[in-house]
């Protein structure tokens, strides 16, 4: 890596050119990134190659916007040495997996969306966590862990590397220790009492000295996922469902009171879908559709432009409909000028991360996961490490709001964000200021949003950045959202 210089408040790679706010350097927040310009190669081999990602040296391009710092840098360190955006968000997904297991374990699940220039609106993967049949009889019911099969159904349609090899940086991270972020140690201090009575989950997340959590900037060591992930990086996902860790899984998700069978991890599959389309002041944006409905009320409330029903109200309608009126069909139908569901509220929803990734050719990626419960059931599945996600019949569907925008086949904004029951309203607005250049400006809320705006778009010659949402997570506050703040005063929308 190049030598670093201070510039207008931001650390400056060159050659890679990686910026990160110090703004967010507090107990809790020297763990947020909020953009990462980078450069990258050529298109490499197909899917399943053997091709090295080499670095790369010269050029401006790409943006990781992600809850998590350790993981963010990981998608960085992937574009930096050539791959495209799937590449990135693959290593990104797995790193997650060890640096905010409260939210992303591998036993978790969640939704991608991915687009290149090419593209008419995309694709969507669909990675839900899913129960399993003997759930009823568990003690602690387990979701089937679905982000491996995500991860690898997503790239396998836009990625450019070895599968391998973006699964190591997790290993690594999980084997040699990860400093724990302001988000994670937040997570942690929320459920200590009932997590840490656990024995197994106690020794991970357990500060040997005291009794305690981990703490802010405390290392997170994970030697049995590094196991795990290390069969994943060697046999590839099928093993973690028909093979050799899948067995072992089972036996020690059974253990654990999680109720799963090797029938449960053979039936789950990953699926593909159209995404939700709009048109709007000439861009084009696809929507994640259901069965992630966060995607419609965020699409919901972004057409609206405030002046609608909230997206909560919008699913949680969307929601109280027949299974077979839930279809990518009928939401559709919604946004061409159908009526717009709305009424009630939904129960308080689990929790959930997100993330942005964009190349310097303008394919994205964008994704939101969870546990469907902060750290699942609490437990983890014997030597493989890998906490168990909470089954989604004993607990509702969270919302995961993603979106990308398009324009005269050139990429403009993504928009992702978490924040439980405001999660898609968030995501509305920080899609508002990622089509319209601006950087939101924050003030108390729930809701947590990524973005990438390209407001000349990409590929081309305009500038483009990532943004998090910059504060930290030590005091959350009821949900308030205040406008973007112009950045490119000209090109706000009318």
């Amino acid at each position: 890596m190049a030598a670093q210089f201070k510039q207008n408040g931001f650390v400056r790679f060159k050659s890679v050119r990686f910026s990160a706010s110090l703004s967010s350097l507090s107990p809790f927040g020297r763990a947020r990134t909020l953009a990462l310009g980078l450069a990258l190669a050529g298109t490499l081999t197909a899917c399943g190659s053997t091709h090295t990602i080499q670095p790369v040296t010269t050029g401006y391009v790409g943006s990781v916007a992600a809850d998590e710092p350790s993981a963010a840098l990981v998608a960085r360190d992937i574009l930096a040495k050539g791959g495209n955006a799937a590449d990135a968000a693959t290593a990104l997904g797995f790193a997650l997996s060890v640096t905010l297991p409260s939210r992303a374990s591998l036993g978790s699940g969640g939704a991608c969306l991915a687009w290149r220039p090419g593209d008419a609106a995309g694709q969507a993967f669909i990675f839900l966590p899913k129960a399993g049949t003997a759930d009823a009889k568990a003690d602690r019911p387990a979701a089937v862990p679905m982000l491996a099969r995500g991860l690898f159904l997503m790239h396998l349609g836009y990625g450019s590397v070895e599968f391998g090899q973006l699964v190591a940086p997790a290993r690594s991270l999980a084997a040699q220790g990860v400093s724990v972020s302001g988000l994670l140690a937040t997570d942690l201090n929320a459920v200590k009492a009932p997590l840490l009575s656990d024995d197994a989950v106690r020794a991970v997340f357990g500060n040997d000295d005291d009794g305690a959590a981990l703490g802010a900037n405390d290392i997170l060591l994970q030697p049995r996922l590094a196991g795990a992930l290390e069969r994943l990086r060697i046999a590839g996902v099928g093993d973690l469902y028909n093979g050799a860790l899948g067995q072992t899984f089972v036996e020690g998700a059974q253990a654990a009171g999680g109720g799963l069978s090797k029938a449960d991890l053979r039936a789950a599959l990953a699926a593909t879908q159209t995404p939700l389309s709009a048109r709007a002041d000439g861009v084009d944006i696809s929507f994640l559709p259901p069965p992630a409905d966060g995607g419609l009320g965020m699409a919901v409330a972004y057409l609206a432009g405030g002046r609608g029903a909230r997206a909560e109200q919008v699913v949680a309608a969307w929601r109280a409909r027949p299974a077979a009126q839930q279809g990518v069909a009928q939401a559709q139908a919604v946004l061409e000028g159908g009526a717009v569901p709305t009424g009630g509220a939904l129960p308080p929803l689990p929790a959930s991360t997100s993330f942005v990734v964009t190349d310097r050719m303008g394919e994205t990626v964008s994704c939101a996961l969870s546990m469907n419960n902060l750290f699942g059931t609490g437990r983890i599945a014997g030597s493989t490490g890998i906490i168990l996600a909470a089954s989604p019949t004993r607990l509702p569907q969270p919302l995961l709001p993603v979106a990308i925008a398009h324009q005269g086949g050139q990429f403009r904004a993504a928009a992702a964000a978490s924040g439980q029951n405001v999660a898609a309203d968030t995501a509305a607005i920080a899609l508002h200021a990622a089509i319209s250049g601006v950087r939101p400006q924050v003030t108390q809320g729930l809701g947590r949003a990524n973005l990438v705006s390209c407001p000349q778009g990409l590929p081309g010659a305009g500038a483009c950045f990532g943004w998090t949402d910059p504060r930290d997570y030590a005091q959350p506050q009821p949900p308030v959202v205040a406008p973007p703040a112009p950045l490119h005063p000209a090109k706000r929308r009318k």
